[in-house]
């Protein structure tokens, strides 16, 4: 009987010595450091993505504001019925020019 109290004892003190044991885990400044340097590469990929998306929207404002809606359509004659063609002309819309967009991005020039 003696032996299994002394083993038990021993094995608890062992598994007392493995739960207070330190030696293996990341030490508070070094976390400290991985998530700084991690955050600020994070900052630098979402400035990247912002810096592509706002590109994109201001391809396509451009492509919008170059949309020409004027339209013609020829008159037709059938048997007993006739209509005349009708059209209309896209005016310039007032204070718009071909360097005037909605939106201007720092660093990207107009000429693009």
């Amino acid at each position: 009987m003696s032996s299994l109290a002394t083993l038990q004892n021993r094995c608890c003190a062992t598994g007392s010595r493995f739960w207070h044991d330190d030696r293996g885990f990341v030490i508070s400044i070094e976390l400290i450091l991985v998530v700084t340097i991690m955050v600020i590469g994070l900052i630098a990929g979402l400035t990247a993505l912002r810096d592509a998306v706002v590109s994109e929207l201001t391809d396509v404002a451009r492509g919008v504001q170059q949309i020409n809606q004027t339209y013609q359509t020829g008159s037709a004659t059938g048997h007993s019925a006739s209509s005349s063609g009708s059209s209309f002309a896209d005016a310039a819309d007032p204070h718009s020019s071909a360097v005037d967009f909605c939106t201007s991005v720092y660093g990207l020039s107009e000429d693009r």
